[in-house]
């Protein structure tokens, strides 16, 4: 209790020092209470037959049979699979790229060309992912630019998105492709604030360029990358199910179906609010402990965690 009081009375005194900065914070944590701590009040639909006409609180009881029916249907592991391939490609291959392209830009001793080269890679990330998606369906199409090369080389044209697996290969290179630029950003920054010291003091040893990043550069961003890799894998149950539904077809089902367009079709489509909620907890759960997880592991590893 007293420390509760004098936690109380700290908080008090530095309101009362610091208002300005909290009256800014306030849009973020009317945000957050809107947007993701308010509709937790719903998860309770997971364990209901829910009906609109009856609300959430009048909706009969059914506890854990909407658990039950999905991880009795053929759905779940396909959707839980291919979730789970789609981060396992995305964290081998385009969680390290980043990195490595970051590393590469800082060797860059021409400005002109290495601002000429930045820009370009940070543009696919401002592009919309309805317009990136139309050009990877028209790009792909039986009668698009990668079938027009392949009939260069003697191949026959050929609709990539109607091939099921391609899909993953399709996915992941888009990811990356739209993402390296931005993602570098972070680990530039953090390697621009090394000291230089280490540097000069790294060459006066007789180190070269790649010596100097294996053993200054790298450690210097191994913090940062200890958070970032905690917080991919706390999301490796996760893929946006925007991107997904915009390339996928039911004829790619089998390898192009994630657990949140699957929650999509359900919940908005079949209109079957209970399951698609119960989908949907299951998923958050599991990212949830994945994160608790990872965070524990990168402690002991790296002694970089999140808390």
């Amino acid at each position: 209790m007293n420390r509760l009081a004098l936690f109380g009375g700290m908080l008090k005194r530095d309101m009362r020092r610091y208002w300005k900065l909290y009256i800014l914070v306030l849009p973020l944590v009317a945000f957050y209470l809107t947007w993701a701590y308010g509709p937790m009040y719903g998860i309770q639909v997971a364990f209901k037959e829910f009906s609109p006409k009856k609300g959430i609180t009048g909706s009969d009881w059914i506890g854990m049979k909407n658990f039950i029916n999905f991880f009795s249907s053929t759905y779940a592991f396909r959707v839980i699979r291919n979730t789970l391939l789609l981060n396992v490609y995305n964290l081998i291959f385009g969680f390290p790229l980043p990195i490595i392209f970051a590393l590469m830009l800082t060797e860059i001793r021409r400005r002109l060309f290495k601002r000429t080269v930045q820009t370009i890679t940070y543009m696919p990330y401002f592009i919309s992912v309805v317009i990136i998606c139309g050009l990877i369906r028209d790009f792909g199409a039986s009668d698009g630019v990668f079938s027009y090369i392949a009939q260069i080389f003697g191949f026959p044209p050929v609709n990539i998105l109607a091939d099921k697996n391609n899909f993953r290969t399709v996915y992941v290179t888009s990811e990356i492709w739209q993402f390296i630029g931005w993602n570098s950003i972070l680990y530039m920054s953090v390697l621009t604030g090394i000291n230089p010291e280490l540097f000069e003091a790294a060459t006066i040893d007789g180190a070269g360029r790649f010596k100097q990043i294996w053993h200054v550069s790298l450690p210097g961003i191994l913090p940062t990358v200890a958070i970032l890799l905690v917080l991919r894998i706390g999301s490796m149950m996760s893929v946006g199910f925007e991107k997904v539904i915009l390339l996928y077809n039911p004829a790619i089902y089998e390898t192009a179906d994630v657990i949140s367009s699957f929650v999509y079709r359900k919940g908005i489509i079949d209109i079957d609010f209970g399951y698609a909620t119960a989908v949907g907890l299951f998923n958050s759960v599991v990212n949830f402990f994945l994160v608790i997880l990872a965070n524990k592991a990168s402690a002991v590893l790296t002694e970089t965690s999140l808390w």
